[in-house]
């Protein structure tokens, strides 16, 4: 049975956290280099940054130029709170530190290619729906040449949620019971699918970004199943569409 299925790009299919958590750890060794003497934690502080991070997220979307700057905010937060003069060439480091995240290197999980390449080949119509800098994940989409695998069926959006997932589904005329959202953000990929009423897959990363992480409050009307490898996927669809519930149920 021919299935729709979107896929998110980071996280789901390409490694995104692990260069963002790096650069963070480079954020706070830097920040402590500053501002240990005033008595703030390391802890303290990333806490701080995931707080001006995500505020600025919920506003802003995913523009590139929102990650160094909130490191820079986080630095003028305690620059204020600890009386310490701002300094103009620290936070030209804070935002170099920053946008550094995305000259990483595109790197896929394991098993990207050989499982979009069997959905594909075995009749699966493919789509790749991702939020970000459209500069910036175009980039990463010609890198790895998914086109191979989505054709013209991709679109980048600055801001990720239902009424962009609505917008998509009007364009393409989707059938809700046979489409399917893969993803591992639970604000981002699988709210707005089970808002939508489509199928989910909520493909569980470790060390998840604060801010993809929400209460859950829509039913299902289909499927909902979690996994933490991409192999995993078309055998779920399969058992899913095949006897209409979940594996291993």
């Amino acid at each position: 049975m021919k299935q729709t299925l979107l896929f998110d790009l980071d996280d789901t299919l390409i490694y995104c956290n692990k260069y963002f958590n790096l650069t963070l750890e480079q954020f706070a060794d830097t920040m402590m280099d500053w501002f240990s003497s005033y008595g703030p934690s390391r802890a303290g502080i990333l806490d701080k940054h995931t707080e001006i991070d995500i505020a600025g997220v919920k506003v802003l979307g995913f523009q590139s130029e929102h990650f160094p700057q909130s490191f820079v905010d986080t630095y003028l937060h305690y620059s204020s709170l600890y009386g310490r003069e701002p300094n103009a060439k620290e936070q030209k480091l804070l935002w170099d530190i920053g946008i550094s995240v995305y000259e990483h290197e595109v790197e896929p999980y394991p098993h990207m290619e050989e499982t979009l390449g069997f959905l594909r080949d075995n009749g699966h119509e493919l789509h790749l729906y991702t939020g970000g800098d459209p500069a910036i994940q175009r980039r990463k989409i010609e890198r790895l040449e998914l086109d191979r695998f989505f054709e013209d069926r991709i679109y980048v959006r600055m801001h990720k949620n239902t009424e962009a997932l609505k917008g998509i589904l009007a364009e393409r005329s989707f059938e809700q019971g046979r489409t399917w959202m893969i993803g591992n953000s639970i604000r981002t990929d699988v709210v707005p699918a089970l808002e939508c009423g489509l199928n989910a897959i909520y493909m569980k990363r470790d060390r998840e970004w604060t801010f993809n992480m929400v209460p859950i409050e829509a039913a299902p009307q289909g499927a909902f199943l979690t996994l933490t490898d991409l192999s995993e996927v078309p055998g779920a669809i399969e058992q899913y569409t095949i006897n209409g519930k979940e594996p291993g149920v």
